[in-house]
C-alpha cells in the first residue's frame, strides 16, 4: 500500500511537469537567495572578526584614569553640614598614561606573563599631513615597532619599502594606502607634518601598508619617540598600551583584572567594536526574519500545485477511498508531495548557491564592506546554512500540502462520482 502511494505521489507530480518545474524553480530560486545573503552577511562579520582578532589590539590600556571625583568635600569635619560637586571645572588633559614602563613589569610578571603575548605602547597625535598642494588631517601612532610587529604584524601588511628603512631613521613614517592615495604619496617621499601647536616636521615614507581595516589604512605610523614630540609627552608617557591575550574571544575577566590593577580603563577589541558588532546582530536578524517570510511565500506555490492537482483529481482520490484507501492516506499522499516538491526545490537551490557564492567571493573587484576593505566579497562556507534554509525550505513546503491535502481528505467518494457522472 506504501509503495503504490509513493508511485501515485510521483505520477501526480511528474503528470503536470511545467506546473510542477515553475514551483521548484521559485522554491530554488528563493532558497539560493536565502543561503547567499546569510552567506555574505555572516561572512562578513566573521571576516571583521578574524581581521581585527589578528591586526588589533585585543585589550588596550587607555590613558582614563578611574579615580572618581570626590562628591562630599567636608564630610567628617563639619557635622551636619555637606558639599557636593556642581560642575567639575579643571584643566583638559589629554589622555595619558604615566609611567608606563611600570604597568610593562606589571605585565611581565608570573600573574599575566602566561596570558598577555605581548604589549605596545603607543601615542596618537592628530596632525595635518602636507604635500606639495595637498593637505590632510591624520591621526599619527607613534609605536615602538618591535612590540607592535607582534600585535598588528605590520611589516607582512607592506606594499613596498620594509621595516629596515623605518628603525633606522628617527623621521621615517609608515603611511596607510588610502593616505598614500589621497595625498598622492609613495616611498621615499618627503612629507611635511604639522602638530596642533604649529610646529612643522620634516619625515619620509619608509613604506606603504595595507591591513584591510579601513580606520587602520587611513592613518599613519611612525616611532613612539617622534609621536611624544608631536604630542609634547615625556619620555614616560603615552596615550595607552595595546595588547595582544592568548584567548581573544574570553577576554573581559582578564581587561577586569588589569583595569584594578592599573587603576586605568581597559577595553577590549569587543567593547570597541561594539556599534559595528552590533549592527552585524541586526542584520542576522533581519536576514532570518527575510528567511521565514520568502519560505512561506515558497510554501504557498507549493500549497497552490496540490489544491489544483486535488481539483483535477477528484475523481481519482474518490475512485482511491473507494478501493479501500483512508482519509488519513491521502493526507500522507499529497503531503509527501508537498515534500518531494520542496525537497527538489531546496536541493536545486543548495546547488545554485555553491555558484553564486564562488561567484560573489571571486569576484575581481575591491568593495569596501563596512569597516573593511576586501577584493571580492567575504563570503562564509559554513555547512549550516545551506542545511539550515534547506531544512526550512522543505519544512515549509511539506506544512503548506496540509491545507490540500485535508481537501482531498474529505471527498466523499459517491458524491464525487455522481457528480461526475452528471
Amino acid at each position: 500500500m506504501f509503495r503504490t502511494l509513493i508511485d501515485i505521489a510521483i505520477r501526480h507530480i511528474l503528470g503536470r511537469k511545467r506546473q510542477t518545474l515553475t514551483t521548484m524553480t521559485g522554491v530554488a530560486v528563493s532558497t539560493m537567495v536565502l543561503i547567499t545573503t546569510i552567506s555574505l552577511t555572516r561572512g562578513l562579520l566573521d571576516s571583521f572578526s578574524e581581521t581585527i582578532v589578528d591586526v588589533a589590539p585585543h585589550i588596550t590600556v587607555k590613558g582614563e584614569k578611574l579615580d572618581p571625583i570626590p562628591v562630599d568635600l567636608i564630610a567628617g569635619s563639619r557635622p551636619g553640614q555637606r558639599s557636593f560637586v556642581e560642575d567639575h571645572i579643571g584643566k583638559d588633559d589629554r589622555e595619558q598614561v604615566r609611567n608606563f614602563g611600570q604597568i610593562l613589569d606589571i605585565l611581565a610578571t608570573p600573574e599575566f606573563r602566561g596570558q598577555v603575548l605581548a604589549a605596545s605602547p603607543y601615542v596618537e597625535s592628530q596632525v595635518m599631513a602636507v604635500k606639495g598642494s595637498r593637505n590632510q588631517p591624520l591621526l599619527v601612532k607613534g609605536v615602538l615597532v618591535e612590540r607592535e610587529e607582534a600585535i598588528t604584524h605590520i611589516g607582512r601588511s607592506l606594499l613596498s619599502g620594509d621595516l629596515t628603512l623605518f628603525r633606522k631613521s628617527p623621521d621615517a613614517i609608515l603611511v596607510g594606502r588610502t593616505v598614500s592615495r589621497d595625498l598622492e604619496i609613495g616611498l621615499n617621499d618627503a612629507v611635511t607634518v604639522i602638530s596642533t601647536d604649529g610646529k612643522s616636521h620634516q619625515c619620509k615614507v619608509a613604506g606603504v601598508f595595507f591591513t584591510g581595516v579601513n580606520a587602520a589604512d587611513n592613518s599613519v605610523v611612525s616611532s613612539l619617540k617622534f609621536a611624544q614630540i608631536l604630542e609634547g609627552f615625556p619620555a614616560n608617557k603615552v596615550t595607552g598600551i595595546a595588547l595582544k591575550v592568548r584567548d581573544p574571544l574570553a577576554n573581559a575577566p582578564l581587561a577586569a583584572s588589569l583595569q584594578r590593577m592599573t587603576g586605568y580603563n581597559c577595553v577590549t577589541w569587543q567593547k570597541e567594536n561594539e556599534s559595528v558588532l552590533m549592527l552585524f546582530a541586526r542584520i542576522g536578524y533581519i536576514v532570518f526574519s527575510l528567511v521565514a517570510f520568502v519560505g512561506v511565500v515558497s510554501g504557498f506555490g507549493v500549497a497552490n500545485i496540490l489544491v489544483t492537482t486535488v481539483f483535477e483529481k477528484s475523481r481519482d482520490i474518490a475512485i482511491m477511498k473507494s478501493f479501500g484507501f483512508s482519509s488519513v492516506q491521502m493526507v500522507g499522499l499529497f503531503v509527501f508531495e508537498g515534500f518531494l516538491v520542496g525537497l527538489g526545490g531546496a536541493l536545486l537551490g543548495g546547488l545554485l548557491s555553491i555558484g553564486s557564492i564562488s561567484l560573489l567571493a571571486n569576484l575581481p573587484i575591491e568593495s569596501s564592506q563596512g569597516p573593511l576593505t576586501k577584493t571580492g566579497f567575504a563570503m562564509s562556507w559554513n555547512p549550516w546554512y545551506f542545511f539550515l534554509v534547506i531544512a526550512v525550505t522543505v519544512a515549509i513546503s511539506t506544512i503548506a500540502a496540509a491545507l490540500p491535502s485535508a481537501r482531498a481528505a474529505r471527498l466523499e467518494p459517491v458524491k464525487v462520482l455522481r457528480e461526475a457522472n452528471v
